[in-house]
């Protein structure tokens, strides 16, 4: 009987040791985290918050309704190029605005030049010009006086990695909400458009929940490691605070509420009981999330470009092209070891693209899927850092081929796809699945010949941990306003528990 007896004792003053080590462990952790949670608690409630009440708006989103007209062709795209001395180009297509109807160039040097189709001329920084115009057209705003403009060639603090375009034209105007339009001039693409409000938003959110601001002092593999270490100790602590109201839930109930500290105490084990889950679950997806921004694929470099020279170029050919009642615009590809017209022709929601042998003027068999396998097989290399695939190769026997691998293609139009959301930005694409152990998945702008997105069964798994636990994604059956709301009141409940906790760490 005194052997149990001692045996009681020395398990009690276990249970007190460990009770005692847990609660000094969540105090510790809380006030490492306590402002890093408030940061973030609090720009991750603006951001839903934002998006509701402070919500841009733009007149037009896209560019529609351009028309070209054949008998404004004076000068072929042949003799254009001869007359303005340029003998290489990585290619062109069409463009129309301020009356002027022109071939838009991209030399080899990366150039983007507008040749006027009916006289030849060139026109003086003319890429400036039409990004000036469409952002002018976005906005249907053609009386405020412009205030800036400039081309961007890389991410920056106000223009995200998210948008994915790049280069793009900043232009900026003199009105009441300072707006700033981008566009991407080479696809009559709107990149973004930021009001004043939204800027300080952008920057808000980039410092507070994004961390940029380690940038300056460290780097981007820095910047994430902080983040997801601050972000396990938030986590940790949310989990010892659970397991201390476990092992203190008969002394929890003992305890009397009489003085201010007890009720604060007792307040803050309710919400945080009650809130825990939300918690552990905002830290583990945000941190999983920041995983994935380690080593970022450069999409705005994933572009697949050849090079053609002007006797490529039948003048006669394109402007039959522009004949057609259905044309909407055409330039070049190569590959499959021949130059090929891509024309692209209206056939309701999914346009009518055909492939054109440039040298035998044949229509060929080719389809945009085939162009879009070949590209998805040149930048699945890219990605991987294996350098070409036989698919690449002109001379690789047909047997051998990895196109033998890809199990399913389809043309995207909208971005109702889960695999393929808003954020990939870029569409119409072709979305080109191939048979492998993670399921790749590769999105591809036949039109630009872009890689817009990249998918693998990790992608997935990481991409509905984020849209289930930190946008929850399992509400969206009540609707984008009822699960913003509950993002919104599940922020702010953790908020509350931290601010609780940090009242009572620093009560006298």
């Amino acid at each position: 009987m005194e052997k149990n007896l001692k045996k009681k004792s020395f398990g009690k003053k276990l249970k007190k040791k460990l009770k005692q080590r847990i609660y000094k462990w969540h105090k510790t952790l809380a006030l490492i985290t306590m402002i890093p949670m408030i940061f973030w608690c609090l720009s991750g409630i603006m951001h839903p918050f934002m998006a509701h009440f402070f919500k841009p708006q733009i007149a037009n989103e896209t560019l529609k309704g351009q028309k070209f007209d054949s008998l404004e062709i004076q000068t072929g795209i042949q003799e254009a190029l001869l007359v303005n001395h340029i003998t290489d180009v990585k290619n062109f297509r069409l463009v129309v605005f301020n009356d002027n109807q022109y071939y838009q160039v991209k030399t080899i040097a990366d150039s983007i030049l507008y040749i006027n189709t009916f006289n030849g001329k060139l026109l003086p920084e003319g890429d400036k010009q039409y990004g000036e115009w469409l952002a002018r057209y976005f906005l249907d705003d053609q009386k405020s006086k412009m205030t800036g403009h400039e081309l961007i060639t890389q991410f920056n603090s106000q223009y995200k990695y998210v948008n994915r375009y790049l280069p793009v034209h900043k232009v900026s105007f003199e009105r009441d909400d300072e707006m700033e339009v981008y566009v991407e001039t080479t696809s009559d693409k709107l990149a973004t458009f930021n009001p004043k409000s939204r800027q300080w938003f952008i920057w808000f959110f980039d410092v507070f929940h994004n961390w940029s601001f380690l940038d300056a002092i460290a780097n981007n593999p820095v910047r994430i490691f902080i983040m997801i270490l601050l972000l396990t100790v938030i986590g940790l602590s949310a989990l010892t605070g659970l397991v201390i109201y476990g092992l203190f839930w008969k002394q929890f109930k003992k305890v009397k509420a009489e003085d201010a500290t007890s009720k604060w105490r007792k307040y803050h084990r309710q919400t945080g009981l009650a809130l825990a889950l939300f918690t552990v679950l905002f830290a583990f997806s945000g941190g999983y999330h920041a995983t994935k921004k380690w080593s970022p694929i450069a999409f705005e470099e994933m572009m697949y470009e050849s090079e053609f020279k002007v006797s490529d170029f039948d003048s006669d050919e394109v402007t039959r092209f522009m004949a057609q009642d259905s044309f909407k615009n055409i330039s070049m590809v190569k590959f499959k070891e021949a130059v090929y017209y891509r024309s692209q022709l209206a056939n309701g929601k999914n346009d009518k693209i055909l492939y054109v042998n440039a040298k035998t003027k044949k229509v060929n068999a080719y389809t945009d899927a085939e162009y879009a396998k070949y590209l998805a097989n040149y930048f699945n290399a890219k990605v991987a850092g294996k350098g070409a695939t036989c698919c690449e190769m002109d001379s690789a026997p047909e047997e051998k081929c990895c196109e033998k691998k890809i199990k399913e293609t389809a043309v995207i139009t909208d971005f109702k796809n889960r695999e393929y959301g808003f954020v990939n930005k870029r569409l119409p694409v072709v979305k080109v699945a191939y048979e492998s152990c993670d399921d790749k998945t590769l999105f591809i702008e036949t039109a630009t010949s872009r890689l817009a997105a990249y998918v693998t069964n990790s992608d997935r798994v990481e991409g509905y941990s984020f849209a289930i636990f930190h946008k929850f994604l399992f509400m969206e059956w009540a609707g984008k306003d009822i699960r913003d709301l509950t993002m919104v009141l599940a922020a702010l409940g953790v908020l509350v528990v931290g601010i609780l906790g940090i009242r009572m760490l620093f009560k006298k």
